[in-house]
């Protein structure tokens, strides 16, 4: 049983974490002022207001209503418990958590006991089968395999690379004496069944090559077979609720901070591909696992770069794939490089036989995506046919057009001026006319967005406060960051504010400040029990105030907030009245009251 980590220990690991450089981690930001900025990943945005306070240790998103303290977004984006977070804080700032307080048995929000299970047996599986490649008799010709495909001993240890003996029982066996129920693990892939009552070990024969999720946790594997006569040669885990491909990059977990600081991430399509380039040096890459690249990669990876660079095998197959997933880069927003293998020649290959100097000057020099797909789509036209050279033109120039740097189009138009013999005026022309149209489009779609998002948001992001309600919002951000101020609210206030939520805050805050707390934005959220309070802190908090609050501009305060009060309780008498003369069934009664609650409402809106 994991024990309850005692609220000093808590603020001492907070303390030692900078949320800037926690966030940092996962995503793109900017300072602005006194705050950093960038696009939320909790929600689809193309204007970042996604907020992070330096200063008072705080995130907030201005769209989703999202934020709270480093450890709170760990939460959100690593879907983890919050004592997960706080020890993976405390591993970030090299705090020492005694073991009691560990997270190893705790279940995280995200899953349920089964998936839990699972992930345990990943972790046991893949130990036993890095152990069987490493120390055993069974596993020497697969050991000796990777060998000579070139995975160095490096290689094999960093990835964790295993071999399952080509045995029926072996893992199945070793899992059930572990306590877990092998009928469970069909489903994740792990074993398999030929009737559903007797089951076997579904990747024996081949090299494991562990397949993680983003959190760093086994969700499947991928099994390259070492015999001609096992097919198929590639088997993966089957999909589940643990593992969907169109969801997960390989070595993402890895790879993160690698193309976090370069601020560009290497495309490849197998888990091969990625150990190869990882030895050249390159590790910043992440692989595909065989399926095309979706909008949920790319949306993932568009929180961390803005360059993909894509090294998909030199044959046509690969080339094509190259091109599809470049127009999905450059959809999500990023920039798209393509690397230039030989024909017929995948990566690995090109670094077995030119080495690791050669494969990172083929990374570098990767062509943009312009000169890619100028190149690429001259397979679709006979360029020795003058019907077909025109096409090639106009589809060319719908290309450049989308170039914005001028003197890159002009680099390209003077190409296609030389190559195919054409009037530059008349190519400039075509290019400011598609450009024209682009612009108008893209004005279009942007005027329907913003409609579509203000009226979407318009109560949640566009509100306008009325007096009181200003009044309590300035109120409590001044009291976030000084408890004097909030005695002397808590004196003639006390939690007779007219909204209920701030009733519920200020309770919270009062009772922090006596119990002998600094102000803390950061160390109170974390004591608040739900989200809503929590996300109404963080949004408070960063209103922007001034350091000091005057006695003038307090007693407005206080005055705006007890004439709502007084407003509302003679409108709750009135309506008690009124309700005691429809009982009384009094109708002039009634109607006086009914008269006096009109005007007290329209003198309230005057």
């Amino acid at each position: 049983m994991v024990n309850k980590i005692p609220q000093e220990t808590i603020d001492t690991i907070m303390r030692n974490n900078d949320i800037v450089d926690v966030i940092s981690e996962y995503m793109k930001l900017t300072k602005k002022g006194r705050n950093y900025f960038g696009l939320c990943p909790f929600h689809g945005e193309d204007t970042p207001s996604f907020s992070v306070s330096p200063e008072k240790q705080i995130f907030h998103c201005f769209g989703c209503g999202k934020g709270g303290s480093a450890a709170t977004f760990l939460m959100e984006i690593e879907e983890i418990s919050f004592i997960e977070a706080v020890e993976a804080l405390a591993n970030k700032s090299g705090d020492a958590l005694p073991e009691e307080y560990l997270a190893r048995q705790q279940r995280g929000p995200s899953y349920t006991d089964e998936q839990q299970d699972v992930l345990q047996a990943y972790e046991w599986s893949n130990k036993l089968f890095h152990h069987v490649l490493k120390h055993t008799k069974d596993g020497k010709n697969a050991h000796d395999y990777l060998i000579n495909r070139g995975f160095s001993e490096e290689a094999i240890e960093e990835f964790q690379i295993g071999y399952s003996p080509l045995k029926d029982q072996f893992l199945g066996a070793f899992l059930q004496g572990k306590g877990f129920k092998v009928e469970n693990l069909v489903e994740f892939g792990l074993l398999s069944s030929r009737d559903g009552n007797s089951f076997f070990d579904r990747f024996q024969g081949r090299v494991i090559f562990p397949i993680h999720n983003h959190q760093g946790k086994i969700v499947a594997y991928g099994g390259r077979s070492i015999q001609d006569e096992i097919e198929p040669k590639y088997l993966n885990s089957p999909e589940s609720s643990l593992f969907q491909k169109n969801k997960i990059l390989y070595n993402f977990h890895k790879a993160r901070k690698h193309f976090q600081k370069l601020n560009r991430v290497v495309l490849f399509e197998g888990y091969a591909d990625v150990i190869k380039a990882h030895q050249a040096g390159v590790k910043n890459g992440v692989a595909t696992m065989g399926t095309s690249l979706s909008e949920t990669h790319t949306k993932i990876l568009s929180h961390y770069v803005d360059e993909v660079i894509i090294c998909f095998d030199g044959d046509q197959p690969g080339r094509d794939a190259s091109y599809k997933a470049a127009n999905i880069i450059k959809k999500a927003g990023m920039y798209a490089r393509v690397a230039n293998l030989p024909n017929e020649m995948d990566p690995d290959d090109y670094y077995q036989e030119h080495g690791s100097e050669a494969f990172q000057n083929l990374i570098d020099s990767a062509e943009n995506y312009v000169s890619f797909a100028l190149e690429y789509i001259k397979k679709n036209y006979n360029l020795n046919i003058d019907h077909d050279r025109v096409k090639y033109v106009e589809k060319a120039l719908d290309i450049v057009a989308e170039v914005d740097q001028a003197v890159e189009r002009g680099f390209y138009l003077n190409e296609l001026e030389e190559t195919f013999n054409l009037d530059k005026q008349t190519l400039t022309q075509e290019i400011e006319q598609r450009r024209r149209i682009k612009q108008q489009t893209k004005a279009q779609d942007n005027y329907v967005k913003k409609s579509s998002i203000e009226h979407n948001n318009w109560n949640k992001n566009q509100k306008l406060y009325s007096a009181y309600q200003n009044a309590e919002r300035h109120l409590i951000a001044h009291m976030l960051q000084d408890p004097y101020i909030a005695d002397r609210v808590q004196d003639r206030l006390g939690s007779s504010f007219n909204i209920e939520d701030h009733q519920v805050l200020v309770t919270y805050l009062y009772a922090y400040y006596e119990e002998g707390n600094e102000p803390d934005v950061s160390q109170f959220v974390e004591r608040l029990p739900d989200n809503s309070t929590k996300q109404l802190v963080t949004e408070l908090a960063l209103l922007p105030i001034n350091d000091t609050l005057g006695e003038e501009e307090l007693d407005d305060y206080f005055n705006a907030i007890n004439r709502e009060n007084e407003w509302s309780k003679e409108l709750r008498t009135l309506k008690q009245m009124l309700k005691q003369a429809e009982k009384e069934n009094d109708p002039q009664s009634a109607a006086r009251i009914g008269m006096k609650i009109i005007e007290l409402k329209k003198k309230h809106t005057t």
